[in-house]
């Protein structure tokens, strides 16, 4: 039977399903693979425990379909660090997951003493503490992966080490222009170049085949998660955006094919990434990032009880008219773009004696909803253009109230995904063009069709709100100075 297996390993789960060439996906599969924290700051990942579960569901998926498939796609949490033995294709040690912190010290000396602007959720570091706290490391054939990498290693038995552009884009190691490896960060870091592997195109060729699959299907397509979330919402031309609201949210944005200046963060707050590769090119992007967006609905619900389930929040806030006055600031784990302050905190602001817990549901979604404005703005800064349209996917995007309130407060309108991940829609794109279900990326964007579509409300003005709220990411900013003094 015809269709494209999509693997989608997320940092809390992972998901494998088919897609037919209609862009329907069937046979959805998903596990919870949450990472370990042994310690405040430490996200490991048992790698040899997610190749399985991956496996385990591919199979499910493969069996319920009844029958071989025409091709696969991985997309993947990206910049999470596993090094494992070439020859036995055991770990050397736990995965370090991208939200690991254990390396900021590194890359604070990294930058002063060698000038290099590397951060700790990246892969560089990740690897030079690996092979420095790993008794006799250095003196081993290693392979360094992201999860793209281990992920192909195991389902091609150990033939292929490889990645694309859009995961390498990520790990601090790739040159500014996309071109290749950088020798100097390998250098300093004393990572041995052997160690990486190889730069494949995203998308439009084979890859490798899934030889320990049924009818070992080639592998067409590689591409890290927001980057397969752009190309499921039919982001693909310039100036097209999307934001995945997911547990923290992202912002995408089509920059062109022109590779950036510098591979460091604007003072804008947004980064240079590499959207897809594919026949000899490279699309560019920008990103910007929130820390958290529905962990602050999940601290509703878990921590302060206002709801059962995360749903419940928009009945819950649709119950009033307004805030009557409070407003939140989304901090709980510190300001990402534009205001990059680790030491911000989550602010509740304008509280009076009638706030209701109607009234702070609200807040925290109008409060997710004005971060989202702040990434628009800075990707807009950088990229030189206006977002006409915006899309969403994620968890968040279900929420009526909140897609409203980013409608009002973007003053454009809003499009909700059909699906609320589309990294695995995005992923199966890609797979589909190595194999002619696609002809190209025109293909793909005439696909978008969105679940529905939100205007700003008749007569709203954001000036005044939006206003209030940078009073209020003033009032958030610098809670923990220690932390707010850190900058990557």
């Amino acid at each position: 039977m015809s269709g494209l297996l999509v693997v989608d390993v997320g940092t809390t789960g992972l998901r494998a399903a088919v897609l037919d060439g209609d862009a329907t996906i069937r046979h959805l599969r998903y596990r919870a693979f949450p990472p370990s924290t042994p310690f405040p700051g430490l996200v490991e990942v048992d790698a040899v425990a997610l190749a399985g579960e991956v496996l385990a569901a591919v199979h499910e998926v493969l069996d319920q379909h009844g029958g071989p498939v025409d091709a696969v796609g991985i997309t993947d949490q990206r910049a999470t660090t596993i090094v494992w033995d070439r020859a036995t294709g055991e770990p050397i040690g736990p995965g370090l997951g991208w939200q690991d912190l254990r390396t900021v010290t590194e890359c604070i000396v990294a930058a002063a003493e060698h000038g290099l602007a590397l951060a700790p959720n990246q892969s560089a570091t990740k690897i030079a503490w690996l092979l420095d706290h790993v008794d006799g490391a250095r003196d081993r054939d290693l392979c360094f992966g992201t999860v793209d990498s281990w992920l192909v290693w195991s389902l091609t038995g150990g033939r292929h080490h490889v990645t694309d552009h859009s995961n390498a884009s990520v790990t601090g190691l790739l040159r500014v222009d996309g071109s290749g490896w950088d020798e100097r960060v390998c250098e300093t870091l004393r990572i041995p170049m052997e160690m990486l592997p190889s730069l494949v195109e995203t998308a439009g060729s084979v890859v490798a085949e899934a030889t320990v699959l049924p009818g070992s299907p080639p592998v067409t397509a590689i591409v890290g998660d927001q980057q397969a979330s752009l190309v499921g919402q039919g982001c693909v031309r310039v100036g097209m955006a999307k934001i995945t609201f997911g547990t923290g949210g992202m912002l995408d944005v089509c920059s062109g094919s022109e590779p950036p200046a510098q591979a460091a963060r604007t003072h804008h707050g947004t980064f240079p990434l590499v959207a897809w590769s594919r026949d000899g090119e490279l699309m560019w992007a920008r990103e910007a990032i929130m820390l958290a967006a529905g962990s602050n609905v999940d601290w509703l619900r878990d921590d302060l009880g206002l709801f059962a389930e995360s749903d419940d929040s928009e009945a819950l806030a649709a119950s009033c008219d307004s805030t009557d006055g409070a407003m939140y600031v989304p901090a709980l784990l510190g300001l990402g773009t534009p205001r990059w302050d680790y030491g911000a905190r989550g602010t509740l602001v304008g509280l009076t004696r009638g706030s209701t817990a109607a009234h702070v549901t609200r807040a925290v979604l109008e409060g997710v909803a004005h971060r989202g404005v702040d990434l628009i703005e800075a990707a807009e800064a950088d990229v030189g253009s206006t977002i006409a349209s915006l899309r969403i996917d994620g968890g968040m995007s279900r929420n009526g109230v909140f897609v409203q309130a980013l409608a009002d407060l973007a003053g454009r309108p809003v499009e909700v995904s059909p699906v609320v991940e589309a990294t695995t829609l995005g992923a199966g794109y890609l797979a589909g063009l190595g194999v002619g279900t696609w002809s190209g990326m025109d293909d793909i964007a005439a696909s978008w069709s969105p679940s529905r579509m939100l205007e700003p409300s008749p007569g709203f003005d954001s000036e005044a709100p939006r206003a209030k709220w940078r009073d209020a990411v003033d009032r958030a900013a610098g809670w923990i100075p220690e932390l707010s003094a850190l900058d990557f």
